[in-house]
């Protein structure tokens, strides 16, 4: 028997249950892998409450998690390129990693390299290759200004670092508490809230060339204001203000292989990439990793241990 994180109805926290299951068995072409680590995300909040049913139903019981990070437990028939005893970084599309032992697809996996821990590389998948997706859609570049809302959390955590490997000088926007990390980076911090397009423009007189938006709640709007093209805007939350506006939602599901997980973790492994790690939670208190986690206040990623 192995736990597993279930389901049945869409709503709060306390729908989500640690539940006994059968140990999973891996298909052809398939690897089942003992969970280490495992991220948690907004998205999988929003699609628990229902508010994704349109784009993403859930079909009940359903399961939890995409991210994971772990060791190589049993091969399916045909896998030839992964040994029983690796460690690996992978992801899943099933909903599934929030356990002691997930099924994926070989292809979806790749090593684990040295430098990288077990809690920064099962938090990789899903912030990572958005933030990855997001500087690459509004075309950063070097010697331009980028800003980056949410810049403390887990996507724009990542996103600031990423758009600054290209060279740009990168703004952050930001609560106080997270001004000295932001800085540490060679980030530029901006404080969010009234009188942040004001800011924004004295922190970078020369002018905004590209936005990058992780948090929502008007910030489309602000980026048009601050005069940035609507092509070199890019969403990945707010879906509606990117359709009336026509900006990018370029996200996830743009950069979700194994090329992209491992040119991440590579980074990571030579110190140019920090996953910042707000809380580590085991797996039967995955209520309380919730209720932080949709506060929204949480610098870089939280992440469920089995």
């Amino acid at each position: 028997m192995a736990r597993a994180i279930r389901f049945d109805q869409y709503g709060d926290v306390d729908v989500l249950r640690v539940e006994d299951v059968a140990l999973p068995v891996a298909g052809p072409g398939q690897v089942l892998v003992e969970v280490q680590a495992a991220g948690i995300n907004p998205g999988e909040a929003a699609i628990r409450r229902g508010f994704l049913h349109e784009r993403f139903p859930a079909t009940f019981p359903s399961g939890q998690g995409s991210d994971f990070a772990g060791v190589v437990a049993e091969l399916g028939e045909g896998v030839e390129e992964i040994a029983v005893g690796d460690e690996v970084i992978g992801f899943v599309e099933t909903r599934s990693s929030h356990a002691d032992f997930v099924v994926a697809e070989a292809a979806n996996l790749t090593p684990r390299p040295d430098g990288v821990s077990w809690e920064a590389a099962g938090a990789l998948f899903v912030a990572g290759t958005t933030a990855y997706a997001a500087v690459r859609a509004v075309c950063a570049r070097e010697g331009e200004t980028v800003v980056v809302s949410g810049a403390a959390g887990g996507v724009g955590s990542l996103a600031v670092q990423l758009a600054q490997l290209t060279g740009a000088k990168v703004i952050g926007l930001a609560g106080e508490a997270n001004h000295e990390w932001l800085r540490s980076l060679g980030v530029v911090p901006v404080s969010y809230g009234e009188g942040v397009l004001e800011r924004i423009r004295e922190a970078a007189p020369e002018g905004v060339h590209a936005f990058v938006d992780t948090f929502g709640s008007g910030y489309v709007e602000l980026a048009l204001h601050l005069g940035i093209h609507p092509g070199r805007i890019d969403t990945v939350i707010d879906f509606e203000a990117a359709a009336k506006y026509n900006v990018k939602t370029d996200g996830n599901a743009a950069a979700s292989s194994a090329e992209v997980l491992r040119e991440l973790s590579l980074l990571i492994g030579k110190g140019l990439l920090e996953v910042p790690i707000a809380r580590v939670y085991p797996l039967a208190e995955v209520h309380d990793a919730y209720r932080e986690l949709e506060r929204r206040h949480t610098r870089g990623k939280i992440v469920l241990a089995p």
